[in-house]
């Protein structure tokens, strides 16, 4: 089964460079058996991690580690065994990586937080989280609910593989051993919840999607202790765990006096609507439309000679999985700035190919731009999951 998932997730090799077309033409059942034997034997040795560097914003980089697909195909199974026993003490705010949870619920969470006017914001920024989880603290949170000694030594190896501290982003089953680190802090969290409960309304709410954390406080007058006194509990746990917190990052954020936060790629706000009523905003960030963009434009750049239908076959997958992603809450306004400036890329790319000047407004109709080229047409927001409520 661990096999088959890495099958279907694909990706690229790891350091050994071994394909899965190669271990298929050898034979998979060849390898599962080698994997079964050095298991039981107690010989299975992970191998390095190749590591691929991904571009982030301000120049900086975010280093993915790729696991060769034998090790893949053992952390999968690996994963197979754990997560069920994990998922069972996980709380309900956290999003991360877990079955039947996605982004787009830890997004509908906060929105919700918003409508019942949890407007103070507490924006928490981990440092080089993945890269600082101490082993045996993590070991310790695993011993606590499994007791099987050959799971213990094989989870010792693969950390051990990673270095002195830290699970490197990219491994298979690294998500849920991030989700069990910082698990103490959502159960914290959720200790809140209970404590500033009043019928089905409480005081605090929390969505935590891996290391992106956000903390929603009630904005009436008697709740301003709060604010102080989640700072104070959250630090102390991150201390405990020797997680950083990067203050430079970090905010606290109070929407009613105009002010804005960032979530899993959305800007987040509290606006009056047209109706008159108070209601969350969201839109994409600047930055994702900018990256989007940027990566479109590299596709233009890099075919500049190749027939516009080989373009819109790269561009319209790019296209498609962003819009995909953020039409929710309130993208129209972002998704027709890019679907007019898609557009005029495409007719310069005609016009260019024709040794004309201009957009060829006249010469090709939008229609045709759609209809015939089948250039990618989706824009419309599917749902608002930030329905307007009274004040």
């Amino acid at each position: 089964m661990a096999y088959e998932m890495a099958r279907k997730n694909d990706g690229a090799p790891g350091i050994d460079g071994v394909t899965f077309e190669a271990i298929e033409a050898q034979g998979v059942d060849a390898l599962l058996e080698q994997l079964r034997d050095e298991l039981i034997g107690h010989t299975y040795r992970p191998l390095l991690a190749r590591r691929q560097e991904i571009p982030k914003d301000g120049n900086k980089v975010r280093v993915l580690s790729i696991p060769a697909i034998r090790d893949r195909v053992v952390q999968g199974a690996l994963k197979l065994i754990l997560e069920p026993v994990f998922e069972a003490d996980f709380q309900s705010g956290s999003f991360g990586y877990r079955p039947k949870r996605a982004a787009h619920d830890a997004i509908k969470r906060v929105a919700k937080a918003i409508t019942q006017r949890k407007t103070r914001v507490l924006d928490f920024d981990l440092r080089a989280y993945f890269d600082n989880i101490r082993h045996d603290r993590l070991l310790t949170k695993v011993a606590q609910r499994i007791n099987d000694a050959d799971i213990m030594h094989l989870l010792k190896v693969m950390l051990k593989t990673s270095g002195k501290k830290g699970v490197p982003q990219g491994g298979v089953i690294s998500p849920l051993l991030s989700n069990l680190y910082l698990n103490e802090v959502d159960k914290m969290l959720e200790r809140a919840r209970d404590v500033t409960r009043i019928g089905k309304y409480t005081g605090v709410d929390y969505a935590r999607f891996a290391d992106d954390l956000v903390i929603l406080i009630d904005a009436h007058k008697r709740r301003d202790w709060l604010v102080g006194a989640v700072i104070k509990r959250l630090r102390e746990e991150f201390v405990k765990l020797q997680v950083e917190v990067n203050d430079e990052k970090s905010r606290t954020v109070d929407l009613e006096r105009g002010e804005s936060f960032g979530f899993l790629g959305f800007d987040f706000r509290y606006l009056r609507s047209r109706r008159g009523v108070m209601r969350p905003h969201m839109t994409p960030k600047l930055k994702k439309r900018t990256a989007i963009m940027r990566e479109l434009k590299e596709v233009f750049r890099r075919h500049r000679s190749q027939p516009i239908e080989r373009i819109i076959n790269l561009i319209n997958p790019k296209l498609r999985g962003w819009v995909n992603y953020f039409a929710v809450g309130h993208s129209s306004e972002c998704f027709s700035y890019i679907k007019e400036w898609v557009e005029k890329k495409v007719r310069r790319h005609l016009t260019r190919a024709q040794k004309r000047k201009g957009f060829g407004w006249r010469r090709w109709s939008t229609s045709w731009l759609y209809g015939t080229l089948k250039l990618f047409n989706g824009y419309q927001v599917t749902y608002n999951m930030t329905k307007a409520a009274p004040v």
